[in-house]
């Protein structure tokens, strides 16, 4: 394995064990995620929001 994998590996368990630490102790939620869909969707479907859309998840 090349040095730059073995980092990249690292870094993504590093990543991983931290959202399922901020998961357990409530700084990520159910409704953060949601949010976080619905702005996502409108960065990246933009174009969609200016004809109209509505873009909000489960409301």
């Amino acid at each position: 394995m090349t040095r730059w994998r073995l980092r990249a590996l690292i870094l993504l368990v590093y990543v991983i064990v931290g959202l399922y630490v901020a998961w357990v102790y409530d700084y990520i939620t159910p409704g953060l995620l949601r949010d976080v869909a619905e702005a996502l969707l409108a960065v990246f479907l933009w174009f969609l929001v200016l004809l109209g859309i509505d873009l909000h998840i489960g409301r």
